[in-house]
């Protein structure tokens, strides 16, 4: 198979370059020639199958051409070794938790799978290889977590000063060894285009060996897509879900679209975001208007210009029309957030984080607006992880923190402070 830029298809390469160097020069995003489609007999059994069988015949369809079966099953294996159980709150009213992974986040997922798929990629070879990687909360952590003690391996996180919790910020910088945090003075959005700063510098990039791990690297979002078509098959037979995506940089609803173009049935995807309501604008106006990110209490989901929307775009043609078809935008305020949290704890006894609340927000919007419907709500963290809001919300000692999280609060916090300066990021690099 080989991988196409979204900015320039004629710009192609293979599994092993799309993957290792995850940005094209042209900075578009990598997308393969031709999206596969599971068969007939898939969807003949699907409900049937475990969730590593699922992961397995998707990642096949995706690499079976660049990666033997025998490995590609180890990977899926070491992957999902953990669930992703369907939780329903009330008819109609389902959860989907992400959580349960050993960072506490959906994007231990993708941090997993990568972090395999590369270590297989570079298999003899001798020269290290250097993640650069951007978060605004999670992303960080899981992918600290994954490549952690791999030998071969350096991780570079870059992270906005104060605009992470607590804990999500010792969960980047207290591991040591090969992780190396910088706290950025500025937001998201300067940590994601520091990052793609030193990709697009192909003399750096290549002196490096540098990969990133953000979710501009197709091999975080194949398996994101298994969690999609996991859950829906949990639903009764006959029944469309109406997924509802928690969006910041928006590879988790990618994800759901391609999930979709392998053949899932989905009546819906619902983006919901914060204040940084980006995508959202664009699906009622159709004019697309990148901004800085706004800080909310929702922190992963504060980016103002999401990296994932040129492969949205891509996926369906660059029609506005054909997008908005598949896809309706919400965004809430920090109150209404704060008030679902409550809201949800009141109604069913379940402790949401403000990222889905968020999502639970859209998918009430929705269900009132058509009765029957069934949602699932990606709950994309573990509410400890957000425990001030948490607490001010819902009370002290309601939410309990996993022993994974408690034992970070004694570690000592290890980054370096730079500034959202191109040439400072650079210069740290060299």
């Amino acid at each position: 198979m080989l991988y196409h830029s979204t900015t320039n298809p004629a710009h192609r390469v293979d599994l092993k370059e799309a993957i290792l160097r995850s940005l094209p020069p042209d900075n578009g995003l990598y997308m393969p020639d031709t999206l596969p489609v599971l068969g007939p007999e898939f969807w003949a059994i699907w409900r049937e199958l475990t969730f590593q069988e699922i992961g397995y015949a998707v990642a096949h369809a995706f690499f079976h051409e660049d990666v033997p079966a025998a490995a590609l099953k180890e990977i899926v294996e070491g992957t999902l070794s953990f669930d992703a159980p369907l939780i329903t709150l009330a008819p109609g009213d389902h959860i989907l938790e992400l959580f349960h992974g050993p960072t506490l986040a959906f994007k231990d997922f993708g941090a997993r799978f990568m972090a395999r798929l590369m270590a297989w990629l570079t298999r003899g070879e001798d020269r290290e290889l250097t993640v650069l990687v951007a978060t605004s909360g999670d992303t960080g952590g899981a992918v600290a977590s994954a490549f952690h003690r791999v030998k071969g391996t350096r991780v570079i996180i870059l992270y906005p000063k104060g605009k992470v919790s607590g804990l999500q910020e010792k969960q980047l910088t207290t591991l040591g060894d090969n992780i190396t945090a910088l706290e950025i003075d500025g937001t998201f959005d300067d940590c994601q285009r520091l990052v793609k700063s030193a990709f697009l510098d192909r003399e750096l990039s290549e002196r490096l060996n540098l990969t990133s791990a953000n979710s501009i690297n197709l091999s975080r979002l194949v398996p994101q897509s298994f969690y999609y078509i996991h859950s829906a098959r949990q639903l009764p037979e006959g029944i469309e879900p109406v997924f509802v995506i928690p969006s910041g940089n928006f590879g988790n609803l990618t994800a759901g679209l391609l999930a979709l173009q392998l053949g899932l049935p989905v009546k819906k995807f619902l983006a919901a975001t914060n204040a940084n309501d980006v995508v959202p604008a664009y699906l009622k106006t159709g004019d697309y208007q990148p901004r800085p990110s706004t800080a909310t209490i929702s922190n992963a989901m504060d980016v103002g210009a999401p990296s994932n929307f040129a492969r949205m775009q891509a996926l369906f043609g660059n029609s506005w029309e054909a997008m908005r078809g598949k896809i309706e935008g919400m965004a809430f305020t920090d109150d209404q957030t704060r008030a679902a949290v409550r809201e949800v704890k009141s109604l069913y006894d379940y402790e949401i984080d403000p990222h889905g609340a968020v999502g639970w927000l859209a998918a009430r919007k929705w269900r009132a607006a058509h009765p029957g419907n069934a949602t699932i709500t990606l709950e994309t963290a573990h509410p400890a992880k957000f425990l001030d809001v948490m607490e001010q919300e819902i009370g002290k000692g309601v939410v309990e923190i996993p022993e994974r999280l408690a034992i970070l609060a004694d570690r000592e916090k290890v980054a370096i402070q730079l500034p959202a300066d191109e040439a400072a990021f650079k210069a740290w690099l060299r």
